[in-house]
């Protein structure tokens, strides 16, 4: 468990993941680790979740997520828009899901619900604290005689400040998600390769105003978006020309959004209150590699991006989904370091498609008149089969496939290996009632799911040796469904499929890649 104790002047905390950042990415990655068996300090320099709700949109597959932790009821019914955009050309978002379409949740809520599910799993939590310095030991993984994570043999030892004098923390591994602007980064000296901002949008929300609702409006001079929810104007601008500003930090005034609004509405919205101004660019950067040894990134601390889509809270809620659990088998010792390493090949994969279609679609938004020939082009394609249907799986997160076996293996490819499992009906192999596969991850346990309703006694007694890490399932699935019937699924902890057979052949191979290696007394 994690320890807190007085040296001189200074509190020393032992655990076994130190999280920097407990914004959507952080704060997820927490919940993950303690559902895994890990111990966790989370250390934020905020004093609580954001008042600013930089990012509202949450995507289909990030809503699934949620579902499958089982924490929708909380954010009860937010209103629900099918249609996105590419670069500001209309984008049916609708793709088979339990949540298709885009959701309106104010980062806000995101942040204070995910904040709610890590203290009740027992994170320890602590605001007001600073990251200054960080050592890491990159040898095997160090436990003292009691147990405890530390640095030993290897680890990481950090130094903060809080609010009642210096902290130090020992953890066998720290996680970056501290944002575009990582302190962690910083201190790795992590290559971040891409490039800075050329172009920029401004962003107001503002009361007190009335103006005409906005979609990616463009102008004669620019791009102007507007929408009012709750008495509250967000507007958003671009001016055709104008470069991104050198602003060290510092957020913009209102009066420089009014005046560009004003040169590209003609409207004066200078009568209104700003509640929140800022501005963002289009930089494009991404981490070489996610994981450093010892310390590991996710969220805008691994990649810097224009939230075009709504794309970056997501990318950064589903890095954290993807490591929460792989980390947690680490530090249990039920999984090799090798299983880190999937995290990096996975997610840098997805970061990086992810980043292409925001540049692309950077230059549909931001580009004067030279760029409306390339969006008259894209309005044809989108009505075309497969063409909206790919853009909206990546926009939403549901088109992810992983390499899940491995580039050492060539097995006949299963439709669903790597994809997530569908949510769909089961119905009971003998009594009971109805279920949803989203209700079997609820554990945040691996999951091998029989579908042939007679129990799959070869499959069960395969798989029995990790039984206290995989759950095995028997059901039959619903006729109507798209799950394939008289077939087996091992499932990951993310809901990812990692095998898909009639038989046991390759599932205790993909048993132990993704389940660790048998004790030789298990």
């Amino acid at each position: 468990m994690t320890t807190d104790h007085q040296d001189t002047d200074t509190t020393i905390l032992d655990t076994d993941v130190l999280v920097v950042g407990a914004g959507p990415a952080g704060l997820m990655l927490a919940t993950e680790l303690r559902l895994g068996g890990a111990e966790v300090v989370v250390v934020d320099q905020r004093p609580g979740p954001t008042t600013e709700s930089r990012a509202s949109t949450l995507h289909a597959r990030t809503m699934e997520i949620l579902d499958s932790r089982g924490l929708l009821d909380e954010l009860g019914t937010p209103p629900c828009e099918p249609r996105g955009h590419f670069g500001g050309v209309p984008l049916d978002l609708t793709l088979p899901s339990s949540h298709p379409g885009q959701w309106k949740v104010a980062q806000t809520r995101t942040e204070e619900l995910l904040q709610r599910r890590a203290a009740v799993l027992g994170a320890d939590l602590r605001r007001r604290h600073q990251l200054l310095s960080l050592e890491a030991k990159n040898e095997g993984a160090g436990r003292d005689e009691a147990g405890r994570g530390g640095v030993g043999r290897g680890g990481v030892e950090a130094e903060a400040i809080g609010p009642y004098g210096p902290v130090r923390i020992r953890a066998r591994y720290l996680v970056g998600c501290d944002g575009e602007d990582s302190t962690v980064r910083r201190l790795v000296r992590a290559p971040f390769p891409g490039r800075d901002a050329a172009r920029e949008l401004l962003r107001a929300d503002v009361s007190g105003v009335e103006v005409a609702d906005r979609r990616f409006q463009r102008l004669e001079h620019g791009l102007a978006i507007a929408a009012t929810r709750e008495g509250v104007t967000r507007v958003m601008v671009h001016e055709f020309g104008r470069p991104a500003a050198e602003r060290d930090g510092a957020e913009p005034d209102f009066a420089e959004v009014t005046d560009v609004w004003k040169r590209v509405t003609g409207e004066d919205i200078s009568q209104g209150t700003p509640l929140w101004v800022n501005a963002f660019g289009d930089a494009n950067r991404q981490l070489a590699h996610y994981r450093h040894g010892r310390v590991l990134f996710a969220g805008d601390a691994a990649h810097r991006q224009m939230p075009s889509g709504g794309q970056a809270l997501n990318l950064g809620v589903q890095d954290a989904f993807n490591l929460g659990w792989k980390l947690a088998a680490v530090v249990r010792g039920s999984a090799g370091e090798d299983l880190l390493d999937t995290y990096h090949s996975e997610r840098h994969t997805v970061g990086r498609q992810v980043l292409a279609n925001i540049r692309a679609q950077v230059e549909l938004l931001l580009g004067g008149p030279e760029v409306e020939p390339a969006r008259a082009l894209l309005t044809e394609l989108v009505a075309l089969d497969g063409v909206r249907e790919h853009l909206a799986g990546m926009i939403s997160g549901l088109g992810i496939r992983y390499d899940v076996e491995g580039p050492e293996i060539h097995s006949d490819e299963h439709p669903l290996l790597g994809r997530r499992l569908p949510d769909a009906w089961l119905e009971p192999a003998e009594g009971g009632v109805r279920r949803r596969t989203t209700e079997l991850l609820r554990t945040g346990r691996g999951l091998l799911l029989s579908l042939d309703g007679d129990g799959a006694p070869a499959l069960r007694a395969m798989a029995a040796p990790w039984s206290d890490r995989v759950a095995f399932v028997a059901d039959r699935p619903a006729a109507d469904g798209p799950l394939p019937a008289g077939q087996a699924l091992l499932v990951r902890p993310d809901g990812y499929v990692a095998w898909a057979g009639s038989g046991p052949a390759g599932l205790a191979r993909a048993l132990t890649r993704w389940f660790g290696t048998l004790a030789a007394d298990d």
